[in-house]
């Protein structure tokens, strides 16, 4: 029996969630296969299997979030797939059982139920009204309205336990929201409840209490908290029900490269004074030379050629006349680099990331052509390298491939800057005194941080890419 672990993704990674089994228990497996995805905080992947043989155990579920170098599944040796084990909730020991997993030998003094002597109490004295739910947990007071909580009792402990094991976190959340699991149904392994399908349910509950006619106000006293229904208006219409009350909305909750991306994004604001100045190109003399160099170019590389490694080979060059642009704020101190590691942006279904491209002053123009293009292609199915998505020193977006004239880009830290690439379009424009001529051009646009560079200085940056690509004379091959 071969143990899988969650592998460290980089020195700085600690955890990752597994996102996805690419394999069911009992499927056989070859080594080096793609057994499960991954998603951490720098990069989200495949992960393939350390050997072969048949997928006998899987120990964390979809979704749930261990520390590296825990196991989270078990091959076993043969063809045939022994019948599969159902899965933990993660590869952490498993917790000493309650009166939720198990029901004890003898009973205890909890919050479960009242004790025998009390029992006997009951027999005869009449009987007082009792909160409704008979959980091992106690009952909080009904949330507010935009609350997803069930007015029917939670479910037994062996109700919720037929449909599986239950990860702490779905325990939490039927806790929190008075949720009878057993009207949840589980679309994970052995038909296990998810995070996903709580979530699930949760908005179509709402979905159905916001859609149905309102119930009749119950009678006081007809539950542990009776709620007095408000005074009747004569005449006043009734308030419309908020956009997140209709039923014309669906909840999803976000994914785990979402919500990364949303935290980065919003540290990026709060750190640095951002500021955009846009410049506009005249791409004419690149253009040309890309349209007489495509098809050879095509020809000897497997790919075509675009603006964008021109646009970064511009960049580099710039960068060394402007070593600020290539640095760092750490506190009061500003950190230099030596090599020009340009991150490129790649869009992603549901998200983004980005690759960094090493030396990139090195590279001529197929070499960055190249190495944009395996970034890329790698990205997009998940074959990223930690640490190929890590050490970037200033980063490209080139938000014009989808047609946009220019935007203000967001700077990714801990970089001081970042340039978008606008789209190449065909204009009429003013050249040789009055004439009119029509010319390729695009807008460059620098969001830079006002802590550390100034306006003149980022359009000084900025002239010097213009000045490059407008006089290019660098061999492209």
């Amino acid at each position: 029996m071969t143990d899988v672990v969650m592998p460290q993704m980089g020195e700085s990674i600690v955890e990752g969630t597994l996102t996805r089994w690419l394999k069911k228990p009992g499927e056989k497996v070859e080594r080096d296969e793609p057994l499960f995805e991954i998603s951490t905080d720098k990069v989200d992947t495949e992960i393939p299997s350390p050997t072969a043989g048949v997928l006998s155990e899987v120990l964390v579920q979809e979704g749930a979030t261990v520390a590296i170098n825990a196991v989270v599944a078990r091959i076993g040796e043969g063809t045939n797939g022994a019948a599969p084990s159902a899965p933990a909730t993660s590869a952490a020991p498993e917790p000493p059982k309650t009166a939720e997993t198990a029901k004890p030998a003898t009973p205890a003094k909890t919050d479960v139920g009242p004790s025998a002597s009390a029992q006997q109490e009951s027999r005869s004295a009449p009987a007082a009204p009792q909160p409704a739910a008979a959980g091992p947990y106690p009952i909080e007071p009904p949330p507010a309205r935009n609350s997803y909580a069930s007015t029917a009792p939670a479910a037994p402990p062996e109700a919720a336990e037929e449909t599986g094991p239950l990860s702490p976190l779905v325990r939490k959340m039927a806790r929190e929201y008075n949720i009878d699991l057993g009207q949840v149904k589980g679309t994970g392994a052995g038909g296990r409840i998810t995070k996903q399908d709580v979530e699930g349910y949760m908005s179509s509950q709402a979905a159905r209490t916001y859609s149905a006619p309102a119930p009749e106000p119950a009678a006081t006293g007809a539950g542990p908290y009776p709620v007095e229904p408000p005074p009747a208006q004569p005449g006043a219409p009734p308030a419309p029900l908020p956009l997140a009350e209709s039923a014309k909305v669906r909840t999803e909750p976000m994914s785990n490269m979402r919500l990364k991306i949303a935290e980065h994004m919003i540290m990026s604001k709060r750190t640095s004074a951002h500021v955009t100045t846009v410049h506009r190109v005249d791409m004419t003399k690149i253009a040309k030379l890309r349209e007489k160099s495509k098809t050879e170019f095509q020809a000897r590389n497997g790919f075509s050629l675009t603006f964008l490694p021109f646009v970064a080979a511009a960049t580099s060059e710039a960068i060394r006349a402007f070593p600020i642009f290539n640095a760092s704020i750490d506190g009061k101190n500003v950190v230099y680099y030596r090599d020009v590691n340009l991150g490129i942006a790649v869009a992603l279904e549901g998200g983004l990331i980005v690759p960094v491209i090493r030396n990139a002053d090195e590279k001529n123009v197929a070499g960055l052509q190249r190495a944009i293009v395996d970034l890329a292609t790698r990205a997009r199915s998940r074959q990223l390298k930690p640490e190929e998505v890590q050490g970037g020193t200033f980063s490209i977006t080139n938000f014009g491939s989808f047609g946009s004239i220019f935007a203000t880009p967001v700077i990714n830290q801990p970089q001081i800057a970042i340039l978008g690439v606008g789209a190449v379009e065909k204009v009429p424009a003013v050249v040789d005194g009055d004439a009119i001529a029509i010319r390729s051009q695009a807008h460059l646009a620098l969001t830079f941080d006002h802590r550390l560079i100034d306006g003149a200085l980022a359009d000084q940056f900025c002239q010097k890419v213009k000045s490059v690509l407008e006089n290019w004379s660098i061999n492209i091959l």
